[in-house]
């Protein structure tokens, strides 16, 4: 059974940071390129960084320089740092495997709020 547990989420003023974490369980975590995904409302869930096993990381135009995805292997954990926080970035934040251009069909945790807002 694969589990994605996020957390870390909250409400933040415009120009302000927060640090999600994704506790993966499950005998996945080595196997995968992981990914970070937002959806905020009315809107289709969308990718917003991934990392692979080796530790390249790509982002999506709309945070590159403001957010930086990494993995703690021992920890089964990856994390979302995200710097200069806009009132766009308001979205529930969740973290699954990249499977490619579309998200993942399976295996959708609950998610973490992130609210910008002043």
């Amino acid at each position: 059974q694969v589990q994605f547990v996020e957390s870390g989420g909250g409400l933040v003023q415009p120009g302000g940071s927060l640090r999600l974490s994704c506790v993966v369980r499950g005998s996945i975590f080595s196997w995968y390129t992981l990914g970070w995904y937002r959806q905020a409302p009315g809107k289709q869930r969308e990718l917003v960084a991934s990392i692979t096993t080796e530790g390249r990381t790509t982002y999506e135009d709309f945070v590159k320089g403001r957010f930086t995805i990494s993995r703690d292997t021992p920890r089964n954990t990856v994390y979302l740092q995200m710097n200069s926080l806009k009132l766009e970035d308001t979205a529930v934040y969740f973290c699954n495997r990249y499977v490619g251009p579309h998200p993942p069909s399976d295996f959708w945790g609950q998610g973490t709020q992130v609210t910008v807002s002043s």
